[in-house]
């Protein structure tokens, strides 16, 4: 009688793989992969605390490397670390996007004091706003406004956005460094995006 020899797949096998294809889906997108989108690539087989098990595992297998994982508030991506970063701006100094004060007034006064309209960011800072500062943000899609305020001529409420986050490598408006001074808090965010 021939036997035909069982391969059997255990469970290890079963995770190694699994965290592999998480790690490969991440690397190829361009963009943070969200728990939603993730559920949906593995076919709902999993759940998303079962997904958020898997992730974490996989960013303790980053230890020791130059990339981290890191979860923005779209989703998770993979980062250089902080260390490597100043070899990464020698190698491409075109890419860091260094902010002007305006700008990162603007953006400070958006991020921590939101929702603002146009007018309370003029009063806050004190001086008046360039449109095209705005502008750039908007482009960006830094920020976008988020109702009106009811107010005669319902001035538009501006908030951040996930790109926002996103860019400094934020999950969430909690994480953004306390405010203690307009200073302080303008030299901390522009801290947060040289490392970004």
């Amino acid at each position: 009688m021939n036997e035909t020899p069982f391969t059997s797949v255990t469970d290890g096998e079963i995770r190694h793989e699994t965290l592999m294809q998480l790690e490969a889906i991440i690397f190829a997108s361009d963009a943070p992969v969200s728990i939603a989108r993730l559920k949906e690539a593995f076919q709902d087989k999993f759940s998303k605390a079962e997904l958020r098990a898997y992730l974490q595992q996989l960013s303790v297998l980053q230890h020791g490397r130059s990339i981290e994982l890191v979860e923005t508030a779209q989703g998770y991506r993979f980062q250089v670390r902080a260390k490597y970063r100043n070899i990464i701006a020698q190698t491409w100094p075109e890419r860091p996007v260094r902010l002007s004060p305006s700008l990162l007034e603007i953006l400070s006064v958006v991020a921590y004091h939101q929702p603002v309209t146009r007018a309370d960011i003029e009063q806050i800072r004190g001086v008046s706003n360039n449109s095209q500062m705005l502008r750039t943000l908007f482009d960006w899609n830094w920020i976008k406004e988020s109702g009106f305020r009811e107010l005669p001529g319902r001035p538009a409420l501006l908030v951040t956005t996930p790109h926002f986050l996103n860019a400094f490598g934020l999950s969430d408006l909690g994480q953004l460094p306390p405010l203690q001074d307009a200073k302080e808090a303008f030299m901390a965010l522009d801290a947060l995006a040289s490392k970004s």
